[in-house]
């Protein structure tokens, strides 16, 4: 039992490792935001599905300005609190676009191998 959960964690885990960042520039086109809204808009968007650890979002985030696709400012939010908001360049919405599209062309392929009516009967 143990190693079936083990394989499902780390099945999980490589399966977001692929996917998590281009949700997230995809999350962030929308409008500028700090990393937890981040977080949490992955969260409601999949129904629960996405539920990132601040390590996670924090550590992409960081790759992600690294690599030039995301910018970052710092925002007063209250009188002695400030948020880091994260918006895309230019450069991110050209690799978010690719990637999301190679993406869907991923699934749907995917799909159609395993949505076999006459295999699940």
């Amino acid at each position: 039992m143990l190693n079936s959960i083990y394989m499902s964690h780390t099945y999980l885990q490589q399966l977001l490792n692929g996917v998590v960042e281009p949700l997230m520039l995809f999350i962030i086109s929308d409008l500028p935001m700090h990393g937890y809204r981040i977080a949490k808009e992955l969260e409601q968007r999949s129904n629960g599905y996405f539920k990132l650890t601040g390590s996670t979002v924090y550590s992409a985030l960081r790759r992600l300005e690294k690599n030039g696709l995301v910018f970052s400012s710092w925002q007063q939010v209250a009188k002695k609190q400030k948020r880091r908001y994260y918006q895309l360049t230019e450069k991110g919405y050209k690799i978010m676009t690719e990637k999301l599209s190679e993406w869907g062309k991923f699934s749907g392929a995917t799909g159609q191998v395993i949505n076999q009516p006459e295999k699940w009967n």
